[in-house]
Formats: structure tokens, C-alpha cells, sequence
């Protein structure tokens, strides 16, 4: 048997069943659920950054770059505006989302448990502070705050709902208001609980909750420019994408320091004719770590696009320009990767690879090193090439992590695809009956 077909049976009879108990776990479809019910936001969001963030350097000597260019300078607040309202409010979609499916699962009034969530987390993430409330922690970086209020309004709901401590009101009351009476409880629960922990935190720390969360983070802005260092932090990056938080932005918001301070000093040395040394830079982390986005998803997308599932072809459709442009939540939430355990040892790996394969690249000078900071949206291979001044190596190394990249995502995908044609195939008599 060849390695391709052992790995094939490893992944399908091994992995697979695993993975189909776990995923199967009430908490873990909410939390699915909740990043699925974002997806349309999630698009509409991801097409507007691309606007707002040309590929194109500010000295580019193209014409259509340079109207690019003026143009989402000019008309910045009007084009992000789109993109605040839906992705930079994730935390509460997700919140709505994960509380609405784990009520349903419960035999639950969905609506009233969504609206529990949505409150718990304000209360956590956004409190009214001199009449205006942040949105610093409403996106990606509130996800993980906005799960666990979710889950915690729902199962306070349940408990109560299990030991009857409700307010019954009479039959003749119309069951909107009825409800309505059926929440307070539980809205007594949330002010018990949630509030005073967000208050102590903030009287105590001056920190929000999902900020407490991100001091956890703290000590990775002492790593140092190291593969074992590079690799740790993209662990626990991928770790959170698979929770499904955006542990891209709280991790490289943490090494943002380093990777300014290691790129500037490239830059420098440059400009004197020595060689440069920084191998951690963000465009390191952008253009050959995450080539189409955490996770490296960009061969994934492409792999979709002919997939034999319809869902995975759908997703694939919608997923792929933003991939090539180094944005894939559309496909992280929308396979969904997230919460997902078939696909979580390529999540993980991939990356990993990447990154170790570009290091020793870079540090046995086989590639420039990179000494500029080309837009993030810029496709990796270009990317790449750009930031490490114009070395067309740095370009061949991208297409080589990309073939990589397919050999490791495909037997996963296909293991995956299977077992969603599987569903549709039997999906499909019920269908057709109706």
C-alpha cells in the first residue's frame, strides 16, 4: 500500500469516526452553528476590506493602482463602513447564532435565548462608558467572550427551565408576553453573574473582559525571533481558529512590536549594504505562513471549486477571490473548518510546515529577507516578492509552499468531502419526496 492510500485510510477510517462523535456534541454544532449563521455578514464584510485595502504599493507607477489607491483614500469611512457593521461586529453574530442553536437543541425558545446572549455580552464586551460604547472587543477579538456568554445564557435558561423556577403567567396571556415574563429570571441571572465579573475587572484592572482574556497572551510578545518561538505562537494561533477565535489578530496584535522592530532593522541594514538578519516580520507571517489566510487556506478554496459536494463547490465559490487576497473566513466558517474535527491536523500542520520551510529559506539566505511591508491584502506570491525587494525567488517559494500545502490539505479534504456527499446523497430522496 503507497503512503497516499495509507494516509488515505488512516484519515477515513481512523480519523473520520472520531471526528463524527465530536462534532456531534451540542455545544460544538451551536458554536458552528453560531460562525455559520455570520457567513453572509462575514462576505459582504470580506469584499469591502478588499476595496478598502489595495494591492498596490503607494509608489506604484500603475495607473489603474494609483485610482485604486485615491480611490479608497478618498472614500475610506464610506467603503469600511460595510465592513465595521458586519465583521467588525462578529462577537455578535456569533453570540445571536451559538444561543439561537444550542436553545433549539434544548427545546428552547431560540429568540428570547439569543437575546440573553446578545445582553450578557454587551454587559462584557461593550459597557456604555461617558455615553458611548466601544466596539474594540464586538469583532473577532470578543469571539471567544461572546461563546462562552452564549453558552452560559442558554444553559442558565435550561437550568432554570429544569427546576421550574419560572414566572407562570395565566393561559389567557398571549405567549409573545408570556415569554417575555419567562426571561426576567434568567436576565436577573445574567446581572448576577456576568455584570459584577465585568465591574470587578474593571474597577479592579481597568480591563473589559475580552481584554482580561488577551493578557493571557502576554508573554508572547517576549518571543523572540526563533522557529521554535515562530512555531508556538502559531500553535496557539491555530489552536483559537479552531475554537473557532480569531487567534490570528491576537496573536500577531501581540508580536506586532517585534515584527515592526525586526523589519525596520532589515530595512536598515539594507541601506548600508549588509546583509540583512530578521527573519519574523509580518509580511514573513502574511505572505508564507498564512498564504491565503491562518490556516493557509488558499489551496483548500481552489480544491472546493471542484469538489464533488455541493456544499464545499458553493463555498468555494464564494470563498476563493477573498482567499487569493489573504482573507478566508468566509471558508474557515463556512466548510466550516472552525469546530471541525476532521480538519483540524491540516489546520494545525499546515501552517507549521510553512513556516518552517520559509525560515531555514530565509535563514540560509536561498531567499531575500523581507525589509518592506507590502499591503496584506496583496496576493501571497506578489506579496512576498514585493516585501522581500522584488526577489523573484520569494515568489518561487510561495508556489513550492502552495503545492506542499495541497499534498498535506487534500487527503483531508477528501475524507470531508466524502462524508458531506454522503449527507447531500442522503438528503436528496427525502428532497424529492416533498
Amino acid at each position: 500500500m503507497g503512503l497516499y492510500a495509507s494516509m488515505m485510510n488512516i484519515v477515513e477510517n481512523k480519523i473520520a469516526p472520531i471526528a463524527a462523535k465530536i462534532g456531534g456534541q451540542r455545544h460544538i454544532i451551536a458554536i458552528r452553528d453560531g460562525f455559520i449563521s455570520a457567513m453572509p455578514f462575514l462576505i459582504i464584510g470580506s469584499i469591502m476590506l478588499i476595496v478598502a485595502n489595495p494591492p498596490f504599493d503607494a509608489d506604484t507607477q500603475s495607473s489603474f493602482g494609483q485610482w485604486w489607491l485615491h480611490f479608497a483614500k478618498n472614500n475610506w469611512d464610506i467603503i469600511t463602513m460595510p465592513y465595521f457593521m458586519t465583521m467588525g461586529l462578529m462577537g455578535v453574530f456569533v453570540s445571536l447564532g451559538t444561543a439561537y442553536s444550542l436553545a433549539k437543541s434544548y427545546k428552547l425558545d431560540g429568540l428570547t435565548a439569543a437575546m440573553l446572549s446578545l445582553t450578557a455580552f454587551l454587559l462584557a464586551a461593550a459597557p456604555q462608558i461617558q455615553n458611548k460604547m466601544s466596539m474594540d472587543f464586538l469583532g473577532g477579538e470578543g469571539v471567544f467572550t461572546a461563546i462562552i456568554c452564549a453558552l452560559w445564557s442558554v444553559e442558565l435558561i435550561h437550568l432554570l427551565k429544569k427546576y421550574n423556577i419560572t414566572i407562570k403567567m395565566p393561559e389567557q396571556v398571549p405567549p409573545a408576553i408570556a415569554r417575555s415574563f419567562e426571561l426576567l429570571y434568567p436576565v436577573i441571572g445574567i446581572m448576577i453573574t456576568v455584570y459584577p465579573i465585568s465591574l470587578f475587572l474593571q474597577s479592579q484592572y481597568g480591563l473589559l473582559l475580552p481584554a482580561a482574556i488577551m493578557q493571557l497572551f502576554q508573554p508572547l510578545v517576549a518571543l523572540g525571533d526563533t522557529l521554535p518561538a515562530i512555531l508556538i505562537a502559531l500553535l496557539i494561533a491555530n489552536l483559537l481558529w479552531f475554537a473557532g477565535i480569531h487567534g490570528d489578530n491576537i496573536v500577531t496584535g501581540l508580536l506586532n512590536p517585534i515584527f515592526m522592530a525586526n523589519l525596520a532593522t532589515n530595512a536598515a541594514l539594507m541601506s548600508k549594504g549588509m546583509d540583512t538578519t530578521q527573519i519574523l516580520t509580518a509580511p514573513y507571517w502574511s505572505f508564507y505562513i498564512c498564504v491565503g489566510g491562518s490556516g493557509s487556506t488558499l489551496v483548500l478554496a481552489f480544491l472546493y471549486l471542484r469538489s464533488r459536494s455541493i456544499h464545499l463547490r458553493t463555498i468555494g465559490k464564494l470563498s476563493v477571490i477573498p482567499a487569493i487576497f489573504n482573507i478566508n473566513e468566509p471558508l474557515i466558517f463556512g466548510s466550516p473548518v472552525v469546530m471541525n474535527p476532521l480538519l483540524f491536523f491540516p489546520l494545525i500542520i499546515v501552517p507549521m510546515i510553512n513556516a518552517t520551510l520559509a525560515y531555514f529559506a530565509l535563514h540560509l539566505n536561498l531567499v531575500q529577507k523581507m525589509i518592506a511591508m507590502a499591503p496584506w491584502t496583496t496576493p501571497a506570491p506578489i506579496g512576498a516578492m514585493i516585501s522581500a525587494a522584488w526577489d523573484y525567488r520569494a515568489f518561487i517559494l510561495v508556489v513550492v509552499l502552495m503545492v506542499i500545502d495541497t499534498v498535506i490539505w487534500y487527503p483531508f479534504f477528501k475524507a470531508y468531502e466524502k462524508q458531506l456527499v454522503d449527507q447531500e446523497i442522503d438528503t436528496t430522496p427525502a428532497t424529492a419526496n416533498v
